[in-house]
């Protein structure tokens, strides 16, 4: 999987063309990648790159969400011209989240507050410092050093 960029937010009067070409080169995609895992046509994909398009039904929304690894409050946002701000933290399970990876896209939905997977609460500061956590580059909190991830017990251990 792809390492998290901080900056994966649209910028000020970035078309939804420009925004979805920057993350597409950024995670280091084709197109026809980038279609394939969004479940859209090629050539669809390549209409919203050359800003035929302004505007994407829902199927699109959540496919591009989930092959660029963005919320896809960020898709509408783009689409209004809104500009997004970045207040929020990166939401993860700390049970399910692999260090290094992006998170879930699942996880990054505004409305998100559980994981999907296991129903742990998800994260979006940290435990110890209450700091928000803005980037996944490292694997533990740059304030007070403590790691973002629950560490996995064995069976028979006890927390």
């Amino acid at each position: 999987m792809q390492r998290l960029e901080s900056d994966t937010a649209p910028q000020v009067r970035e078309s939804l063309g420009k925004y979805a070409l920057r993350l597409r080169e950024r995670l280091g995609l084709s197109q026809k990648e980038v279609a394939e895992i969004a479940g859209i046509h090629a050539q669809s994909y390549g209409k919203i790159e050359r800003d035929r398009t302004d505007s994407l039904n829902h199927k699109t929304k959540q496919g591009l969400s989930s092959a660029l690894k963005i919320p896809s409050d960020y898709l509408d946002a783009v689409c209004r011209g809104m500009v997004m701000t970045t207040n929020q933290g990166i939401r993860f399970c700390p049970k399910c989240w692999q260090s290094g990876t992006l998170p879930d896209s699942l996880w990054l939905h505004s409305r998100a507050k559980y994981c999907y997977e296991c129903g742990t609460q998800l994260r979006e500061r940290c435990v110890s410092c209450n700091e928000q956590i803005t980037s996944f580059k490292h694997r533990f909190c740059p304030y007070c050093g403590t790691p973002y991830q629950i560490p996995h017990l064995l069976p028979n251990e006890k927390r």
